[in-house]
């Protein structure tokens, strides 16, 4: 829509009392607590869709081909698996944050969280995040440093809340 147009929009639809404003805040919470990704933050151009547990996305024409960018990396990791998965965690202390370290059980690093929140459904911290091949069982007891304190995670199956997605005609 035209700039001009956004404040004359957003004053019509707040009018409304069955629209509330809700701000990225809010979009992230939803989004983490049904698993969904976000661009920039758990894909990018060098994350493919079979290390986000994303394959379902490469429909049957592109799997029959692997004719597009990227590809033949993607057929490989299908046949072969990956380095890493990204997972879903319940963790302790304060919300992990992008970029907060996994530690592993020997306190090495093991993954990185892409994305973290305390969610509003179920009153826990919640996080994705990458991590090493034979870690990404739900179940998993991880740690995730958080400015500087290690907390205790858990792998866990995502989505985290149930969704209930309609299908349009």
């Amino acid at each position: 829509m035209p700039n001009a147009a956004a404040v004359g929009l957003a004053t019509k639809l707040v009018a409304d009392a069955r629209v509330k404003l809700a701000g990225l805040g809010a979009r992230d919470a939803l989004r983490l607590e049904a698993g969904l990704c976000l661009y920039g933050n758990d894909l990018e151009e060098h994350i493919t869709p079979i290390e986000a547990g994303l394959a379902w996305t490469v429909g049957k024409r592109r799997r029959a081909a692997f004719d597009f960018l990227g590809g033949e990396v993607v057929k490989k990791q299908l046949a072969d698996g990956v380095p890493r998965r990204r997972v879903g965690f319940i963790s302790t202390g304060a919300p992990a944050r992008q970029h907060s370290d996994i530690l592993g059980p020997d306190g090495k690093v093991v993954g990185e969280i892409t994305s973290g929140a305390f969610s509003p459904c179920l009153k826990k911290n919640i996080a994705m995040g990458y991590v090493d091949k034979g870690l990404d069982k739900a179940g998993t007891q991880l740690k995730i440093s958080v400015r500087g304190k290690s907390n205790d995670a858990v792998v866990t199956k995502m989505p985290f809340v149930p969704t209930h997605y309609h299908k349009a005609a």
